[in-house]
């Protein structure tokens, strides 16, 4: 018996190129890009290793567990690495970037995360982009979170390695990510002699044996279901227009945010400014004497299904993510999440307005769109 999962035709090598030039242009970019066969970390981590070594000196921007991340791959390379690190409630400015590199001309690389989906904020990247092309550093990017869910512009920016994953804001597989590089990137992992190679994290392997040769024959065989789900993903935002899809992130982190204030039980933003706020999701601190992942846990349990989660390690006390991202960028994703926590708060003793927060919720989507 036929199963449309399992028995597949090969998938080419032409067809894999058409959804890479797919990708280019969801990014906007001329720059290649490599379609790598694994989630995110597989990119982020292939990019820092093919482009930093002992001769690194790298501004590693840390507004979030991701960022803290980066600083230690780049360590492990053998880069020195100055850590910017701003209170996870925030996000960097372009004159942080600007100040950062005054103090230490001698950087070469920028690392930064655009969207913090953990924490729940999101960095001006354009205005960061201006800064680093100034000062001629090579600009690494993680846009995992962030691309479909508000503009991602490698060129425009100046971003020199922008990686993408699906599984967020594209409503795509995890299994899936790609990167956008640039020449002086690539020749900057040339020159690199500890860039991984024969390795599965070579992107220059990727170049060489791929894009070199005219992506006529794939190096190894693909991840055939990620592919297609990656093209079914590209194809669903194509079909409605990539701005239509970031307007419905906006709404609904903007439904989020309103709504929680007007929920009261003692929910508070976690990022302070609005404009700080990643539209991918909508963190809450939760008042005293009440633990986040126990809060989160009550609230699933009439509906395993919600985009609820409590934050990552010692976060789990203190902060809830309300995930709108994906197919639950709506407003009744937002809604249905406000109405368990305002049921879990109020079990609690806690008093909320969830009619209010309805409102809200409603009026904001109505507002962002």
């Amino acid at each position: 018996m036929t199963h449309p999962f399992l028995d597949l035709p090969p998938l080419t090598a032409a067809r894999f190129a058409a959804v890479e030039d797919r990708v280019a242009r969801l990014l906007g970019t001329r720059q290649d890009v490599v379609i790598m066969q694994g989630e995110a970390l597989l990119p982020l981590e292939g990019a820092i290793r093919g482009t930093a070594g002992p001769g690194t000196t790298a501004l590693n921007v840390i507004t979030g567990p991701y960022g803290q991340t980066f600083g230690n791959w780049l360590r492990d390379c053998g880069a020195t690495v100055v850590d910017l690190a701003v209170p996870f409630h925030t996000a960097v400015t372009a004159d942080g970037i600007r100040a950062a590199l005054a103090a230490h001309p001698e950087i070469d690389f920028v690392s930064l995360v655009h969207a913090e989906a953990a924490t729940g904020n999101t960095n001006p990247v354009a205005e960061i982009g201006e800064v680093v092309r100034a000062h001629g550093a090579l600009f690494y990017l993680d846009a995992v979170a962030s691309v479909g869910a508000e503009p991602v512009l490698p060129d425009a920016w100046g971003v020199d390695l922008c990686v993408i994953g699906a599984q967020k804001a594209m409503g795509g597989p995890a299994g899936v990510s790609a990167v956008s590089v640039s020449e002086r990137a690539w020749t900057r992992m040339a020159a690199n002699p500890r860039a991984p190679r024969r390795s599965y994290l070579s992107l220059l392997d990727w170049k060489e044996r791929w894009i070199d040769t005219g992506r006529t024959a794939l190096p190894h065989a693909p991840a055939q279901l990620e592919m297609l789900a990656l093209e079914a993903c590209v194809e669903r935002i194509e079909s409605v227009g990539l701005d239509a899809v970031t307007a419905r992130h906006r709404s609904a982190a903007l439904a989020a945010r309103a709504g929680a204030l007007a929920l009261g039980g003692g929910l508070e933003p976690y990022v302070h400014e609005a404009a700080d706020a990643a539209p991918v999701a909508t963190t809450l601190r939760v008042p005293p004497g009440v633990v986040a992942s126990e809060l989160v846990d009550r609230a699933l349990a009439s509906d395993p299904a919600l985009p609820l989660a409590a934050g990552g390690g010692a976060l789990a006390k203190e902060m809830i993510r309300v995930n709108h991202y994906g197919a639950d960028a709506t407003v009744e994703a937002v809604r249905g999440s406000l109405a368990a926590l305002g049921a879990a708060l109020s079990a609690q003793g806690l008093t909320v307005d969830l009619a209010a927060a309805h409102r809200a919720a409603g009026s904001a989507d109505s507002a962002g769109r």
